[in-house]
């Protein structure tokens, strides 16, 4: 299930080498304690909540408000559990850009460690990235995947994608072990700052509009193409975020052809065919409303502020006791850890600005204003 996505302001550059290698010994030994503590999946239920990684981030040093958190953070755990991989049971697989796409291949690499075969794994982080680049058209394109998984087969997934108009990314949090179905409703808390309308063809009130969708793309691509251009002669209502110029038919003809042979069984394995990209779930959603009238919707899954919330509950009442559950195990596994004094002293300051913000976000002569951390 997807469990969250988070909105940052895009910054450039890297983390310097000195903070990056604290921040791969200070993730290797939360990671370690977490697991001892709680398993795998409890760890893994964390990384997939937006609120715990952000406060994970901050934690081992990254700017709260920094689009670069999630890559370098998510990087620092990577390396960071490469030599206790084995031994902890746990595995990252993929990365930013050209690494995102090599995920298949190192999940596999990874094969001889595992109780159970490599493919589920491969099929779930293909599956996931497609639905939030193809499925929900939300502006963002997707340029950071991980897939963090167990020996057991369970998962979570951590993938950003970038706004180059509003100068924002947006980060989506998957995890396997409450997902009941890749294209209805994986949500179970998508936080952000922004919304927009957005193609949600993974909504709840999408149901028709995903099957008028998979059966538009089982017909001849003759008929369909000529429903494309009958499109292009009307007035659309101004609700539509799809541009049809931006669909070619060239290009659409030969997605068509493919699926009109494969004649696909429902829109997960639709969404799955190889070609299929947003342009063309655009097309033929439009095209199913036209035949069918099955209107997809145009909701924007963010459903709560990326921030923890506010005192005056905008945009909702603070959850201290979900605040302060975090703040208490990450200073647990800090003091626990096997690092440096030093470094141990700082990343407890980090936590305890962290603590401060969020008691003068519900303090009740606090500023009237949402506390941006843990963001």
């Amino acid at each position: 299930m997807k469990t969250g996505t988070a909105n940052l302001p895009l910054h450039y550059g890297a983390a310097p080498r000195w903070l990056f290698e604290r921040m791969v010994r200070l993730a290797r030994e939360i990671a370690i304690i977490m697991v001892e503590e709680y398993g795998t999946q409890g760890f893994l239920q964390r990384l997939a909540d937006p609120f715990w990684f952000q406060a994970f981030g901050c934690v081992l040093g990254f700017d709260w408000h920094s689009s670069g958190l999630t890559t370098t953070t998510c990087g620092a755990l990577k390396e960071g559990l490469r030599p206790v991989a084995r031994e902890l049971g746990l595995f990252v697989a993929g990365g930013k850009g050209k690494t995102s796409r090599r995920t298949p291949q190192e999940i596999e690499a990874f094969a001889p460690f595992l109780q159970i075969s490599p493919e589920p794994l491969v099929y779930a982080s293909k599956m996931a990235a497609k639905v939030d680049n193809t499925a929900v058209q939300d502006g963002y394109q997707l340029y950071h995947h991980v897939l963090v998984f167990d020996r057991d087969g369970h998962w979570a997934v951590i993938q950003q994608g970038m706004n180059p108009l509003n100068r924002y990314a947006r980060r989506y949090h998957w995890l396997g072990d409450t997902l009941e179905d890749f294209c209805c409703e994986p949500h179970s808390a998508v936080c952000c700052d922004i919304r927009q309308p957005t193609l949600n063809m993974v909504a709840l009130e999408s149901d028709q509009a995903r099957q008028a969708t998979t059966e538009v793309a089982k017909l001849p691509p003759e008929k369909v193409l000529q429903e494309v251009e009958h499109l292009r002669e009307l007035e659309l209502p101004a609700r539509h975020a799809v541009q049809l110029q931006d669909i070619s038919t060239r290009y659409l003809k030969r997605v068509l052809l493919q699926t009109y042979e494969r004649q696909p069984e429902n829109f997960e394995t639709l969404l799955g065919l190889r070609g299929v990209g947003p342009a063309t779930i655009r097309a033929l959603s439009l095209v199913a409303e036209l035949m069918y009238g099955a209107e997809p919707s145009f909701r924007d899954p963010a459903r709560f502020s990326f921030a923890h919330g506010g005192k005056d509950g905008t945009p909702y009442p603070v959850n201290r006791a979900n605040y302060d559950r975090t703040i208490y195990l990450l200073r647990t596994a800090i003091a626990r850890a096997k690092i440096g004094q030093r470094d141990r002293l700082e990343a407890l300051k980090r936590l305890a600005r962290l603590e401060e913000d969020s008691n003068h976000a519900t303090h009740p002569m606090g500023s009237k204003t949402r506390s941006p951390a843990p963001r």
